[in-house]
């Protein structure tokens, strides 16, 4: 009978086992089906492959160098606009650390891009981003709307 109650006691660990490991497999169905859900509703904006942010800006400014602040994680990193009367004359991030390059390997190229387009038309109006680097593309404009909006002549 001591044998029979070994294979029993094996069988019963194996059982536990069995239902500890399906009862975390259902919460990971449970907790991709939440993140796919979540997904679709943010995919609920239009996604044309490129997106136009549709702001336009004034032609007239005061002088100088203007920034604002974008928090990534732990860290700031300012987007600095340097703007002379009458146009846009630079657009950098600053400081970019070598850290921050590395964990945000989209920011430095899609802020070049920006940087080429909106210093080419004066204006963030028809700016065109990839959609891989969309919500990279709009942390950046949106910063750079607010530096240029303290920069902007009444």
């Amino acid at each position: 009978m001591s044998s029979r109650t070994k294979i029993v006691v094996l069988r019963m660990k194996e059982i536990i086992y069995t239902a500890i490991f399906a009862g975390l497999a259902l919460l990971l169905i449970a907790l991709f089906l939440f993140m796919l859900r979540a997904r679709k509703s943010d995919s609920a904006a239009p996604d044309s492959g490129g997106a136009v942010h549709e702001q336009s800006l004034q032609t007239s400014y005061i002088p100088g160098v203007y920034s604002a602040s974008i928090s990534l994680g732990n860290q700031t990193v300012n987007v600095e606009v340097a703007v002379n009367a009458s146009e846009i004359t630079s657009i950098s991030l600053v400081p970019l650390d070598e850290s921050i390059a590395t964990m945000y390997p989209l920011i430095q190229p899609s802020m070049d891009n920006l940087a080429e387009q909106i210093i080419a038309s004066q204006s963030l109006e028809g700016i065109t981003y990839e959609s891989g680097s969309r919500y990279t593309s709009q942390v950046l404009l949106n910063a750079i709307e607010r530096a240029l909006s303290k920069a902007a002549a009444d």
